[in-house]
């Protein structure tokens, strides 16, 4: 968990790589819905290119199937639950499951790094490799680096939109990691995302490590 842009999308790449786990991406699957051209997608285009957050029955909607069809050893999710009733939702569909929740990392990061971050945020429309302006730039001007094919911009990386996204965060996704606080299945690991990428992977393997399970 954390603010957008605090880099979860990486760090949950490189932690499931590490501890064998499967990583279901809440915006993998929104998009890959999306792209599919159906309603469902088009319902969900809507909310992301505004800045806004999906309600919470679609999200649960498409999540809970997602995590069903996941037969993994372990598994690790990226975006998802981002209101308290998501995470509710969760709790009772892993109870049902009779799969414990291990621990919810949080990764934090001030706002002005976060507009920073994701407004030079590039992406391959190809392969979907992620780039940046300023801090991981392609080998040759704009094009990615394995496709060869021009870089892009998503309509949701603009400035106005992450602040939007900033202050939804805060609103309603900040209120869930003091939800699980007050549980007590689940150990909430709190990580500094202001570092390098590669200090925030350390400290993520440390923590999870440091749970022994």
């Amino acid at each position: 968990m954390g603010p957008p842009g605090a880099g979860k999308g990486t760090q949950a790449k490189r932690l499931a790589e590490r501890f064998g786990m499967a990583h279901l991406s809440s915006g993998d699957i929104f998009r890959a819905e999306e792209a599919s051209g159906s309603d469902l997608g088009a319902k969900l285009a809507e909310y992301m290119e505004a800045g806004q957050l999906v309600p919470d029955d679609i999200v649960v909607e498409v999540m809970a199937r997602a995590i069903a069809g996941c037969d993994a050893p372990g598994l690790l999710l990226d975006g998802f639950p981002r209101t308290v009733p998501q995470a509710e939702a969760l709790d009772a569909q892993l109870d049902r499951a009779g799969t414990p929740l291990d621990a919810v990392a949080v990764i934090g990061a001030d706002d002005e790094a976060i507009v920073e971050r994701i407004t030079g945020r590039r992406s391959c429309p190809q392969c979907g490799r992620i780039y940046h302006v300023k801090f991981l730039l392609p080998e040759n001007d704009e094009l990615c680096d394995d496709c060869r094919v021009g870089l892009v911009q998503r309509d949701d990386d603009t400035e106005a939109v992450v602040r939007q996204r900033l202050e939804a965060y805060y609103e309603q996704t900040e209120p869930v990691i003091a939800y699980y606080h007050r549980r007590d299945r689940a150990k909430v690991l709190e990580i500094d995302g202001n570092g390098p990428p590669d200090e925030v992977t350390a400290a993520l393997a440390d923590a999870v490590t440091a749970l022994g399970r």
